[in-house]
């Protein structure tokens, strides 16, 4: 007997589990509402288990040949000044990790995935029924399906969540900050340094990704936002980084004027539980560990996981969703925990909070180069 998966969100998480489970016999269909890949989206890291499981995917070249080649962090001031300059790898994690844009990561593992499972894009789950033997879903398109268990991987506004678990405002904890980016074509920078610009509560970073440069706007604030209104955005980046200079005006504009921006805000979901029967939860939509908490990587990590849990338990869905979160949980929780002092550290609120974390950065710098020994 072939047992059947639903998929809700093509995006990293999303299809890595698709790929995972159809590898292990699963008949397996995404479904994304989008109807086609974002292009925007700061680059990520692939790091350890994260980067040893796209390996075993046969996509690792893929993701190797499109990473960035960023070699320092350049710190600016207001008028382009360079304040500081450290090697990236100074301040990154594993030496087992490689930089790529998050929507080439996407990108990659999307195409292994449709060799393996049916990927429908521009359509979504429109209401789930669960009984003791399986899930009947109605999609928005019309149409109906069976199956044995259903994914919610569909983000931190996740629609399997809202009709399973429950509204967001129950499981969304705003940290009182904001990010937007966006894919600036043309944009004139040097390929070796990701160039920030930093002042109290708000900061832009100009990162030249893989050839097509991206601007992020990250900052402080308490505005309420409604994620559904998409004038909201351009309102909020143009008024919150009005006054600043450098490059950021020019960015400005082309965030407002683009078609494909990526805006919200940083928000931690958190629940007492990521399944219920027959339904479960992956990625930002059972645990959005925020901006600043290798989301990514544990995205694919947690897409393994639930796949070995669903191979040992095939016909106990309720069981291996419980094993798969027993486990992951234990990834998750710490990154949760430090998110807010990661915040602070990215984005000082104070003047004196900016100067102290530009002042670490300059030390890190010298601590590395008088450990690393010459070579004559």
């Amino acid at each position: 007997m072939t047992r059947r998966a639903l998929i809700s969100g093509a995006g990293i998480a999303g299809s890595t589990l698709a790929w995972q489970l159809a590898g292990r016999g699963w008949d397996v269909t995404v479904v994304e509402k989008a109807t086609g890949q974002r292009s925007s989206g700061n680059p990520v890291d692939v790091r350890d288990d994260a980067l040893r499981i796209v390996e075993g995917m046969g996509v690792g070249d893929r993701i190797r040949a499109a990473a960035t080649s960023v070699q320092r962090l350049v710190l600016v001031d207001r008028d382009g000044r360079r304040v500081a300059a450290v090697p990236a790898s100074a301040v990154g994690g594993s030496k087992q990790s490689v930089e790529v844009p998050r929507a080439e990561l996407a990108g990659v593992l999307l195409d292994a995935a449709a060799t393996r499972a049916d990927v429908r894009f521009d359509d979504a789950i429109a209401a789930i029924e669960q009984s003791a033997t399986g899930v009947t879903v109605e999609f928005e398109s019309g149409g109906t399906g069976d199956y044995d268990l259903v994914v919610g991987s569909d983000g931190q506004h996740s629609r399997v969540r809202a009709l399973e678990f429950g509204a967001e405002e129950r499981f969304a904890h705003r940290l009182g900050m904001f990010v937007g980016t966006v894919s600036a074509p043309g944009a004139e920078v040097d390929p070796a340094d990701m160039v920030m610009l930093g002042v109290p509560g708000r900061s832009f970073s100009l990162h030249p990704s893989n050839g097509i440069p991206i601007g992020a706007f990250i900052f402080h604030s308490d505005r309420e936002y409604d994620h559904r209104d998409a004038a909201q955005p351009a309102q909020i980046v143009t008024h919150a980084y009005a006054g600043l200079g450098w490059r950021v005006p020019e960015f400005v504009e082309r965030f407002i004027a683009a078609d494909d921006v990526y805006f919200d805000a940083v928000t931690q979901i958190r629940l007492d539980s990521w399944s219920t029967g027959r339904v479960g939860l992956l990625g930002d939509a059972a645990s959005s560990v925020s901006l600043f908490g290798d989301g990514s990587s544990l995205a694919i990590v947690g897409a393994r996981t639930l796949a070995d849990a669903v191979a040992a338990h095939p016909d106990d869905p309720a069981t291996a969703f419980s094993e798969y979160e027993r486990r992951h949980r234990m990834l998750v929780a710490p990154k949760q925990r430090g998110v807010r002092t990661a915040a602070g550290q990215v984005v000082p609120r104070t003047a004196l909070g900016l100067g102290t974390r530009n002042l670490v950065l300059r030390i890190m710098h010298m601590t590395r180069m008088q450990s690393t020994p010459l070579v004559e």
